[in-house]
């Protein structure tokens, strides 16, 4: 992989964090820089331990409401959909050629 070279400004205590760290490791620091972001991109998408409890919370907040219609008259509309998607006309791996 061919190497660019970049510039970016860091704050003294965030460049005595990488110097340190470096030494540590026995790691270039731009190594040390790659893994880094390499390990923060791995995580990126990954929800925060917050905004799991958020979300957690709303779906307690669901499941402790009441049913708004009878389980007879769900399970009723759920076999009419399937039926429904298994149709001719729809795209499904046995209608294609």
């Amino acid at each position: 992989m061919a190497a660019i070279k970049v510039t970016f400004t860091l704050d003294r205590k965030t460049l005595d964090k990488l110097e340190l760290t470096a030494r540590r490791l026995r790691k270039p620091k731009s190594q040390v820089v790659r893994e880094a972001i390499a390990e923060y991109h791995r995580q990126f998408d990954r929800l925060s331990e917050a905004e799991r409890d958020r979300m957690l919370a709303v779906i307690d907040r669901i499941a402790a409401q009441p049913p708004t219609r009878p389980q007879l008259e769900v399970k009723a509309e759920l076999k009419e959909l399937r039926a429904v998607r298994r149709m001719p006309g729809r795209l499904h791996p046995s209608d294609q050629a």
